[in-house]
């Protein structure tokens, strides 16, 4: 089994999660873990151990978090190195929903076409919304 795992700052990987839910249903193999408001790096690396316990010898893992660089993704990198997964975890930082919702949707392509597509999805999402504003030059009376 491919495991999503989603990590963030606060609540954004629950709020993924959650929508991610809404649009594709509940998955099994979707995971989430957020770094608390408040929270030491300690209690969030405890939580994260113990989100990710359930993944298996045979399986692999995509790794979503919010920021490149960010202590949320960087502990998880450490936990998953730590649990002896990380030549079989691909990492991506700057998460969004469609790209989530790609690698969700995609259960039976490997692991090589997904992360292309994965990548491919994010970076089209993000896109700069234009609205036509008319110049109404009458006043309205």
């Amino acid at each position: 089994m491919r495991y999503l795992v989603l990590v963030s700052h606060g609540t954004f990987a629950q709020g993924l999660h959650s929508v991610l839910k809404m649009l594709a249903g509940d998955r099994e193999e979707v995971l989430s873990c957020s770094l608390k408001d408040g929270e030491g790096a300690d209690e969030y690396v405890a939580e994260l151990k113990q989100t990710i316990s359930i993944i298996g010898d045979g399986d692999s893992v995509f790794l979503f978090g919010d920021i490149i660089g960010g202590s949320p993704l960087t502990n998880a990198i450490n936990v998953i190195t730590e649990a002896g997964l990380l030549s079989r975890t691909r990492i991506f930082g700057g998460v969004n929903l469609p790209a989530v919702l790609t690698a969700a949707l995609s259960p039976e392509a490997d692991d090589d076409s997904l992360a292309a597509d994965v990548v491919s999805e994010g970076v089209a999402a993000l896109q700069e919304f234009k609205v036509a504003v008319e110049d109404d030059d009458e006043d309205d009376l």
